[in-house]
C-alpha cells in the first residue's frame, strides 16, 4: 500500500536547505519526494495519508557502534548506576537479593557503576562486595565495559590464586601486601571470568533479543550494530536470523581473534549482504581500554602522573596481521582505539597492512572506533587512506569532566574532535557504544552540538558542530559506514522507507533543548514498528 507523508517539516538530509512538502513510500521503499499536490497526483485512491501535524520526519537514525547482543544480556541484570556511594551500591544489592532470590550456584551480576561518580571516588574491592554477601559470588561491572570488580567467593570460583601474574593487556588490582582485592582491568583479566559468570546464568535470549529492539526503535534507530561478536554469539545471531526474529538490520563484526575470515566462508549468504536481517559486515579488534578508567593508551603520561600513559591490548604484529587478513578476504575491519597511541597503532598497521597487499581493495572503509583522543594529525592521515572515525561523542558529557581532569586541560577539551574531522574531510559516525549508554541519538545530536560536561562547563567550543552535520553523523555518514549509502540515511526517491517522526524540527530548535525532542514515530521500510503513546 501506498504511504502519504505530508503537513510537516521533511528533512531530506540530502541538503540542508531542502524542503519537500511530501513523501510517499510503496512496498518499502521511498517513490517520491516533491510537492504535495504530485504525490498526491501520484497516490492511488487507497493510499494511506499520514498528516505529520506539524511534526518532522527525517531518515531513521543508524547505530555507529554498540553491543547489540551484550545490551540484550545486560537488560536483564540490576543496575547500580544510580548509585553515588560503596554503601549505596551494599543496600541496593543486598535489597536486589532480597527480592530476587538466586539459584543453587547463581552469581549476582550488577552493571552501572562508575568509580568517577562515587563519593569515595575510587573502584569498590572485595571487601566491599563482601558485605553483599560472603557466600554468593558477586561481580560489579563498570559502565565502560573495561572493569570487573569481584567478591572473594567469585575469586574462588573463578580459580584466581593470590600470586596470579598480570595477563598482558590487562591488570589485577592487589592490596598493598600484594593480595588481590578483587579488581579486573580489560578482558584479558577478567574475559576468562565472565565466561565462568555467564555459564550459571538461565536467560531467555529470544525475549531480551526482542526487548533490546524496542529499545533501539524507541529512540528511532533502525540499523544497529553488533560490535564484537564473538564465535558463539554469531550462531546465536544467526539462529535468530534463521528465525526471523529480527525487525532492525543487524550488522555483526566478528572479533579478529575468531577467525573472521571462516565466518564469511561458512555463512556466505551473510557476508556483507543481509539476509534475513543480518550481515557480517566484518571484523574488529581491541587496541586499547578506557580514558575514564585510566587504560586507554596515550602518546604521553596521564595528568599527574609521571610515565603512566595506559598500555596496549595487542603488539603491532598481530593487529597488522588482522589487517592483512581483512584486505585479503574483502571485509571491513574496525578497531577500538581511545588513546592516541592505540590511533598511531591502528593506522601505523592498516598502512603496513595496504602495503604488504598491494591495496587490494581501497575501497574497505575501515573503522577507528572512539577516537576520544585522536589528534588533527591523525585525523589527516586517515582521510588519505579512506579510514573512517566513529566517534563517542557523548563523552563530552558524560565523563568530560572527567577527562579534563585525567588528560589536562588541553588534551581534555578536545576529546571526541568532531570538527577536526569535518575540516578534515572525513565522513564521520556517532555511537553510544551499547550497553555503556542508551542509544538515545538527540542526546549525542545536543552533545555533539553544544560540548557540555555534566558540571556544566564547556568542553572544547572550537570542535562544536552544526545540527545539520551533526545528523549526518546518525544518518547519511552512518549508512557510509555501512556501505548502505545508496539504500539509507537520507530521503531519496529508490531509498528504503526507513524513516522517523520527531516532535519538532531540530534544525529549527534551540541549540539548548536538541535532547528534549522526542522520537514520535519509527519506521522500518514503511511499517511503523515504533510510536510514542499519547
Amino acid at each position: 500500500m501506498q504511504k502519504l507523508y505530508y503537513g510537516g517539516d521533511i528533512i531530506t538530509m540530502v541538503n540542508e536547505n531542502d524542503a519537500p512538502e511530501a513523501v510517499v513510500a510503496e512496498d518499502g521503499e521511498i517513490t517520491f519526494v516533491g510537492k504535495l499536490a504530485d504525490a498526491k497526483l501520484l497516490c492511488g485512491a487507497d493510499a494511506e495519508e499520514i498528516d505529520l501535524k506539524g511534526k518532522t520526519l527525517m531518515p531513521s537514525f543508524i547505530d555507529g557502534h554498540s553491543h547489540m547482543a551484550m545490551y540484550s544480556q545486560f537488560s536483564s541484570f540490576p543496575d547500580v548506576s544510580g548509585c553515588t556511594s560503596f554503601e549505596e551500591i551494599i543496600s541496593f544489592l543486598r535489597a536486589y537479593l532480597k527480592e530476587h532470590p538466586l539459584p543453587e550456584g547463581g552469581v549476582l551480576f550488577a552493571t552501572g557503576y562508575d568509580h568517577n561518580f562515587l563519593t569515595e571516588e575510587r573502584h569498590p574491592d572485595r571487601k566491599v562486595l563482601d558485605q553483599i554477601s560472603s557466600e554468593i559470588p558477586v561481580c560489579l561491572y563498570h559502565a565502560s565495559g573495561h572493569m570487573l570488580v569481584v567478591n572473594t567467593a567469585l575469586l574462588k570460583m573463578a580459580g584466581l590464586k593470590e600470586d596470579a601474574a598480570d595477563p598482558k593487556g590487562g591488570h589485577y588490582g592487589r592490596y598493598e601486601d600484594g593480595t588481590l582485592n578483587g579488581y579486573l582491568e580489560e578482558m584479558a583479566a577478567f574475559g576468562p571470568v565472565l565466561m565462568k559468570v555467564f555459564a550459571t546464568f538461565q536467560m531467555d535470549p529470544v525475549k531480551q533479543m526482542q526487548n533490546v529492539q524496542d529499545i533501539y526503535l524507541k529512540y528511532g534507530i533502525t540499523t544497529v550494530q553488533d560490535g564484537a561478536t564473538g564465535r558463539q554469539a554469531l550462531e546465536g545471531l544467526i539462529q535468530m536470523a534463521e528465525n526471523h526474529m529480527f525487525k532492525v538490520d543487524v550488522v555483526s563484526y566478528v572479533m579478529a581473534e575468531d577467525a573472521p575470515e571462516k565466518a564469511f566462508h561458512d555463512h556466505a549468504a551473510y557476508a556483507n549482504r543481509y539476509h534475513n536481517r543480518l550481515k557480517i559486515g566484518g571484523a574488529k579488534i581491541l587496541l586499547d581500554g578506557s580514558p575514564q578508567g585510566k587504560s586507554a593508551w596515550l602518546t604521553k603520561p596521564y595528568e599527574g602522573e609521571e610515565s603512566y600513559a595506559g598500555y596496549p591490548t595487542h603488539e603491532d604484529e598481530a593487529v597488522e596481521a588482522a589487517a592483512v587478513c581483512a584486505i585479503e578476504n574483502g571485509y571491513q575491519l574496525l578497531a577500538h582505539a581511545n588513546g592516541d597511541a592505540a590511533s598511531d597503532q591502528f593506522i601505523r598497521c592498516y598502512e603496513k597492512a595496504m602495503e604488504q597487499t598491494g591495496n587490494q581493495a581501497p575501497d574497505l572503509r575501515p573503522v577507528m572506533i572512539h577516537c576520544q583522543t585522536a589528534r588533527r594529525d591523525q585525523l589527516e592521515e586517515m582521510a588519505k587512506i579512506g579510514m573512517l572515525p566513529s566517534i563517542f561523542v557523548a563523552h563530552t558529557y558524560y565523563w568530560g569532566d572527567v577527562h579534563l581532569k585525567n588528560l589536562g586541560a588541553k588534551r581534555g577539551a578536545n576529546i571526541s574532535p568532531v570538527r577536526w574531522a569535518l575540516d578534515c574531510g572525513l565522513k564521520y559516525n556517532f555511537h553510544q557504544d551499547c550497553p555503556v549508554l542508551a542509544p538515545d541519538m538527540m542526546k549525542t545530536i545536543w552533545c555533539a552540538v553544544n560540548r557540555v560536561t555534566r558540571r556544566g562547563a564547556k568542553i572544547g567550543a572550537d570542535q562544536c558542530i552544526s545540527v545539520f552535520d551533526a545528523l549526518k553523523g546518525v544518518t547519511i555518514n552512518a549508512a557510509y559506514a555501512y556501505h548502505e549509502e545508496e539504500s539509507k540515511g537520507t530521503i531519496e526517491t529508490g531509498k528504503l522507507a526507513d524513516l522517523v517522526i520527531l516532535s519538532e524540527n531540530p534544525l529549527k530548535a534551540e541549540k539548548e533543548r536538541l535532547a528534549d525532542i522526542e522520537v514520535l514515530e519509527t519506521i522500518k521500510e514503511g511499517q511503523t514498528l515504533y510510536r510514542k503513546n499519547n
